[in-house]
């Protein structure tokens, strides 16, 4: 492969840097995640530790500037870590994620040198978690119709912030939240405002843990707010500006979900090539027959594929540093389509493992629980879908 140049037409290469940052988190995931994937999966406790741990490797904070708490690497470094991680257990990724794009692109991009400072180094070098607060119960995709308000106080010196934010990744461990609020309802996705939230003040209030069906490591919860005084000085961006900012977020967080999603995928495939190749039936192993090889074909090429979108929309976003111009359609068409393959060969990875698949005594019911989760968050698939043909027909 080779590096792209300024027309957008080739792919980012792989440097020794990458390969070097491969081989160190390849090695990190195996020996410290891996044995306790599935225990933590099945408490649902959040990883506090080998969190730390990533932190103290600059995971936390890998396209950050190091003046920042970062490792001041590119895209394709981020969506490396996310692929590697996410073969080896979903839920760190999800936190990896969080940390590095939904909140850490939001503060370096929007945020104020002193929220920088305050906010964005912490986390960044894995020291505190983030999280990133936009769903509401009665509003998902929508933001427009959040019920939540931040109204400022006679004295002009806070916004007092009351309401109930639902699914909130990292809600019961967060340190400091990127929230999203009306300040202005009467103009609805325009009267939204962004904020960063300290999760010790009073009036934060962690509600109830979710039940989840996959990455359950990943600790999820609703945030109530309850005349939270946040002030002024905290707010992200300008007044009106939350729904842009939440918009150009999800961009850079839909390469973070689909590389997951890649991950998810590779390691299922990987464990049914084994499974194909090893497994016994009819005096031959399973890989013989063509049915199995014929998932295996799909499974493999909607893997590659994936991996070019993610590429793809890799270097878009590297030319967006340079150019201000957007990447949703390359974020947004790889987010799509590897996390409908992140289902498609868990799917077929269970099958080919037939009554293993789907005991716990193995990985792959995990993977295909994890999986699901990949065509919700950050956008649905349905919404990719709208995103995507929107922008192509010219429609805002």
């Amino acid at each position: 492969m080779t590096a792209p140049d300024d027309s957008g037409a080739l792919l980012p290469a792989l440097s020794p840097d990458h390969h070097a940052l491969v081989k160190l988190v390849r090695d990190f995931a195996r020996r410290e995640i891996a044995p306790i994937a599935a225990a933590y999966d099945e408490s649902g406790e959040f990883p506090l530790n080998t969190i730390r741990q990533m932190g103290a490797m600059g995971l936390m904070g890998i396209e950050i500037p190091e003046d920042y708490g970062g490792a001041g690497m590119d895209t394709l470094a981020y969506a490396l870590t996310m692929i590697e991680v996410a073969k080896v257990d979903a839920s760190h990724s999800t936190i990896l994620s969080v940390n590095n794009s939904l909140f850490g692109y939001a503060v370096l991009h929007f945020g104020t040198e002193a929220q920088k400072h305050d906010f964005l180094a912490p986390v960044a070098r894995g020291e505190k978690i983030g999280a990133y607060s936009l769903t509401e119960p009665m509003s998902g995709s929508d933001a427009g119709t959040m019920e939540s308000r931040a109204v400022l106080n006679e004295a002009g010196t806070h916004y007092i912030i009351n309401g109930r934010k639902s699914w909130v990744t990292s809600g019961p461990v967060a340190d400091s939240v990127v929230l999203f609020t009306m300040t202005e309802p009467e103009k609805k996705h325009k009267g939204v405002s962004a904020f960063l939230i300290d999760a010790y003040q009073p009036g934060f209030i962690r509600g109830k843990k979710e039940p989840k069906l996959g990455i359950r490591a990943s600790a999820t919860s609703e945030l109530v707010f309850e005349n939270y005084a946040c002030p002024v000085g905290n707010m992200l961006g300008k007044p009106g500006e939350g729904f842009k900012i939440a918009m150009s977020v999800l961009d850079a967080g839909r390469i973070g979900i689909a590389a997951q999603a890649l991950g998810i995928a590779e390691a299922a495939y990987e464990a049914s090539l084994t499974y194909a190749r090893e497994r016994q039936a009819f005096g031959g192993s399973i890989g013989g027959f063509q049915m199995i090889q014929q998932k295996i074909a799909d499974m493999k090429t909607r893997i590659e594929a994936s991996r070019l979108l993610i590429y793809s929309a890799c270097a878009a976003k590297e030319r967006a540093k340079k150019t201000g111009a957007r990447f949703t359609t390359e974020a947004s068409m790889a987010k799509l389509f590897a996390s409908e393959t992140a289902m498609f060969v868990t799917d077929e990875a269970v099958q080919i493992h037939g009554g293993m698949g789907y005991s716990k005594e193995m990985p792959v019911e995990r993977w295909y629980r994890d999986a699901r989760i990949t065509r919700i968050y950050e956008g649905t698939s349905e919404i990719q879908r709208m995103v995507i043909a929107r922008n192509e027909l010219g429609l805002r």
